[in-house]
């Protein structure tokens, strides 16, 4: 086997963990709190204790899990999840997503127009979902996503998207508390998604950038409220 083919295999293992890891976290299944022990993972994981060590210095870089302090017995923990984080993370988004809506609301008419009736479906799903008798915070989730994802994927250059990739991720642990805490408020977001959808429609970037920020704005305001009070320990 060639280094080349060897190192290969090992970037593969370490993302595969990486991505295992990440959806404990995001899932709650890694509580907040929680001590990462390199041996402990990866025998639920079934790998070596060398990918794990590197995706938990990469989820560290992201903001997942915190790095140890001085001690000999110091171990990285999930990180909890705070007001400040949310808002930092929501507001970032907000400017990624807030750009690539610009660039959606300049779309020549025919393209422009096909993505306002995906939208427009998408918004609609997410209404009647949140609407039922009992709503399923993982379909509310997924819808949520699509939306969002709608608009930025058809019009965001290749920088943007990068950026997107890399920073919308470390907001899922905050849309899983969020859906699940605000289910009753996902008419809310509908209504600000609408704006969106109209902003697009009549080709204007000013006014589309504009409602994406209000829309993610409002989404970290209605999240600090629910923290502020549950406790910022993020096992809800």
């Amino acid at each position: 086997m060639t280094k080349t083919l060897k190192a290969a295999i090992s970037d593969d293992r370490v993302s595969a963990t990486y991505r295992r890891l990440r959806e404990l976290i995001v899932g709650g299944r890694l509580a907040a709190g929680a001590r990462l022990i390199e041996t402990e993972l990866a025998g639920r994981l079934g790998v070596s204790r060398t990918p794990v060590r590197a995706a938990l210095l990469r989820l560290a870089q992201e903001g997942y899990i915190l790095s140890p302090g001085a001690g000999r017995r110091a171990r990285p923990a999930v990180a909890a999840l705070t007001r400040e984080d949310a808002a930092e993370l929501f507001n970032i988004i907000a400017e990624v997503e807030g750009l690539a809506a610009r660039r959606a609301a300049s779309l020549a008419p025919p393209p422009r127009r096909r993505l306002v009736r995906a939208l427009r479906g998408l918004n609609g799903q997410l209404l009647k979902v949140a609407m039922a008798p009992r709503p399923d915070p993982n379909r509310i989730s997924r819808l949520d996503g699509e939306f969002h994802a709608c608009y930025v994927h058809s019009a965001a250059g290749p920088r943007l998207l990068a950026l997107h990739h890399g920073i919308k991720p470390q907001a899922e642990r905050y849309v899983r508390v969020y859906v699940n805490a605000l289910v009753d408020e996902i008419a809310t977001s509908v209504a600000e998604h609408n704006v969106i959808i109209r902003a697009i429609d009549s080709g204007n970037p000013d006014a589309a950038q504009r409602a994406v920020q209000t829309n993610w704005r409002n989404a970290a305001d209605r999240l600090g409220r629910v923290i502020t009070n549950m406790g910022e320990h993020g096992t809800w």
